[in-house]
């Protein structure tokens, strides 16, 4: 009887126990006209620890981390290429569904890996001032696989 309870406690305790791992890819589309900017999906195959690259604060021990911002860098990444929001007709409605189409894609095979896409993020960045010519359009899809 004892190995009955036990049991389901054991594979509970497991379930329970199990890490999670978080992924994160990105996409960059650029505003920049002219069709003169680059967009791309990126995946980053590297993992990277940030208690390498953390440091504490305090008034009594004010210690920096010693490792370096190339450090940081991750060298090994798959990229994979969009088309631009605009070309030198202006915006390009064909290449947001082409892109569209290319991020679907994307997801797809990830959640095909076991990964579950959890949290979406984008943002802008663009000067908007008068001569206003760069800018991104930057999503982040932050995928969990138990």
């Amino acid at each position: 009887m004892k190995k009955l309870i036990l049991l389901p406690m054991l594979f509970f305790t497991l379930a329970v126990l199990q890490a999670q791992e978080y992924k994160v890819i990105t996409s960059v589309e650029s505003i920049v006209p002219s069709g003169m900017g680059r967009s791309r999906i990126i995946d980053g195959q590297e993992d990277k620890d940030f208690e390498e690259f953390t440091s504490e604060q305090t008034e009594e021990d004010n210690t920096r981390n010693k490792s370096k911002r190339g450090d940081i860098r991750v060298k090994n990444f798959e990229e994979t290429k969009l088309l631009n929001f605009y070309n030198i007709a202006g915006i390009r409605f064909q290449n947001i569904a082409a892109n569209d189409a290319v991020i679907s894609s994307k997801l797809s095979a990830m959640a095909s890996e076991g990964w579950e896409l959890v949290f979406v993020t984008s943002g802008v960045e663009a000067d908007a001032g008068d001569k206003d010519g760069q800018g991104i359009f930057i999503t982040r899809y932050i995928f969990k696989r138990d």
